[in-house]
């Protein structure tokens, strides 16, 4: 014959707890899993290449911006469609949204940043001010 083991509720709870907050647990929490596109970054012959794979957008669903020293890149879509029949309608939808903010090194031209969106992959140069010149200040010793 089995016999049920009683457990301690307070440390049900506590397993319960420790396991949500733990590294693996926290993080691959469902309200925690976000969908966002895989970016590199390359520094490369005077700018910084930015590659966003973000397949099944357009163009046009994309916002790339510079606001106080971060590269914000964002885009948005969404799509539906609508079946009837004699006895029964279907109505889907489906939205698709991220947003990637990158703080920026001082050494860009902002006025040169150029994006182009080409088979699922969103590519960002990013010219860098002066390329040969090494961003190196002194600082006075007092």
């Amino acid at each position: 014959m089995k016999t049920l083991e009683k457990t301690n509720p307070l440390t049900s709870l506590k397993s319960i707890i420790e396991d949500f907050w733990n590294a693996d647990g926290f993080l691959s929490h469902p309200i925690f899993n976000h969908n966002y596109p895989t970016v590199n970054i390359i520094d490369k012959n005077g700018a910084y290449e930015v590659k966003v794979s973000a397949p099944g957008f357009k163009k046009e669903d994309f916002k790339v911006a510079i606001e106080n020293g971060s590269l914000t890149i964002s885009a948005e879509t969404s799509s539906e469609s609508k079946e009837e029949k004699e006895n029964y309608l279907r109505k889907e939808f489906s939205t698709s949204s991220f947003s990637r903010s990158f703080r920026l090194p001082d050494n860009i031209t902002q006025e040169q940043i150029k994006a182009n969106y080409q088979d699922g992959l969103l590519n960002i140069s990013v010219t860098k001010a002066n390329p040969d010149q090494k961003n190196i200040q002194e600082i006075k010793v007092d």
